[in-house]
């Protein structure tokens, strides 16, 4: 298993290559960096750096929260009903407990009756330049232990954007492809990414 560090060298001497060498499938423009959970703050740190070297060659660099679109489908699922959204999963937690909270909040995030995560995310990325741009997804921490699943989300953007952006993903890998989210036990390593994995 490579360090944080050897791996985002490897992926900055991918997204420097002409043209660059991240993704698999010209559809697909995903790449996932893959880092220990307990690595957070040295991640962010990193990435930090790594938006200002590839500045100063020219790129347009973007960091984008997946809590702040967790927050943002929220509140578009809000406007669409005034008895659902935030409100209504505090008051479901607080009636059924968390585990029917957390597959209301997935509902919210992967149903056409609201504004399915995928579309947020795929909004955000219409109005940046695929030419010049990358795209770092950063805390993506906030969709565990179960609220939306990474694999589905990629799965999803298939088609949706022509924007170089690179998943930042919490967790443990098993073989080349095997991923489980924030290395929790109870969850199995999937391996259907159909993405180039660093770490």
């Amino acid at each position: 298993m490579s360090s944080l560090k050897d791996s985002i060298a490897h992926l900055e001497s991918d997204l420097k290559a002409v043209p660059p060498r991240i993704n698999v499938y010209q559809d697909l423009p995903f790449a996932i960096l893959r880092y220990d959970a307990s690595d957070e703050w040295t991640l962010r740190r990193e990435i930090k750096l790594l938006a200002t070297r590839l500045e100063a060659m020219g790129k347009a660099v973007h960091l984008l929260s997946m809590s702040d679109l967790l927050w943002a489908a929220l509140e578009q699922v809000h406007e669409q009903d005034d008895d659902e959204g935030l409100d209504a999963i505090i008051a479901l937690e607080q009636e059924r407990g968390y585990v029917e909270a957390q597959q209301q909040l997935t509902t919210y995030l992967s149903s056409k009756v609201w504004r399915p995560l995928w579309e947020v995310l795929a909004a955000r990325l219409a109005a940046i330049d695929p030419a010049h741009s990358i795209v770092f997804l950063t805390r993506v921490a906030a969709m565990s232990p179960g609220i939306f699943h990474m694999s589905m989300l990629l799965d999803k953007m298939h088609g949706q954007t022509a924007v170089t952006t690179i998943l930042c993903y919490p967790g443990s890998i098993e073989g080349t492809t095997g991923l489980r989210f924030m290395d929790l036990k109870d969850r199995d390593a999937l391996g259907n990414y159909r993405v180039k994995i660093y770490g």
